[in-house]
């Protein structure tokens, strides 16, 4: 092949033989070979690093998988992950009005769950935002949040923000991926009197740890009604 070479507005080596590859492999059903590097190295007459580099840009896109010890082939078509919403996004997908009650907003030493989680060290500094959380006029959930004081320069001189999400994306750090825990409890008194509920009501315990690249930005936990909140989860199986 010819004119892989660079200057002048030409394709760079190693984009050449990824142009190539991807259109070879176009169209083939998941688990199709692709070329080997020996081959490709062969028919552009670069070296087998050059070829490597193109293999790997098609790997990190999804196009490509190793198998070790077999080769490389055709990937599955990446799963959409269902998108990171917040509690506000979250109940007016659901056609509920959302509302937010600040019952704690201040600086803390970060304890040992909470440290290990945001993967600081014990004793550094925190913001842990309290918020009683309604829709619909009624009490939803009781939510904890804490964030790295670090990441957020003046977070706590402004005023409250209305929305967390919204206030991290201005800072360019909204979580674009979350880790949610759920699991049954009984209502304590305090959660109890903020839920409006009987004490020993069984609740839902939410616990998400909120990442934005590879930084962990937020770690919450929430006290949910368990007779209001309502978990959905989208599922896949495979043959």
């Amino acid at each position: 092949m010819e004119n892989v070479l660079t200057p002048g507005g030409r394709a760079l080596k190693h984009e050449a033989v990824r142009e190539y590859v991807r259109d070879l492999v176009a169209g083939r059903h998941p688990g199709a070979p692709a070329p080997s590097e020996r081959e490709l190295v062969s028919r552009f007459g670069v070296a087998r690093m050059t070829v490597r580099q193109a293999l790997d840009a098609l790997v990190a896109e999804g196009l490509l998988e190793r198998v070790p010890g077999r080769g490389t082939f055709v990937a599955p078509p990446r799963r959409t992950a269902t998108p990171v919403l917040s509690f506000r996004e979250e109940m007016t997908a659901r056609g509920m009005v959302p509302e937010s009650q600040t019952l704690a907003l201040r600086l803390e030493q970060a304890g040992a769950g909470v440290a290990r989680a945001l993967s600081i060290s014990e004793g550094d500094a925190v913001v842990h935002w309290r918020r009683l959380r309604h829709a619909d006029g009624a009490a939803m959930s009781v939510e904890d949040v804490y964030l790295n004081e670090v990441l957020l320069p003046g977070f706590l001189q402004g005023p409250v923000p209305s929305s967390l999400y919204d206030e991290l994306a201005g800072r360019g750090l909204r979580p674009t991926w979350v880790e949610d825990a759920i699991g049954a409890g009984l209502a304590s008194d305090d959660e109890a009197r903020l839920l409006g509920l009987p004490v020993g009501t069984a609740v839902l315990r939410k616990q998400r740890r909120g990442l934005w690249q590879e930084k962990v930005i937020e770690v919450s936990r929430s006290v949910c009604r368990a007779d209001r909140y309502m978990v959905r989860v989208n599922l896949g199986g495979s043959d």
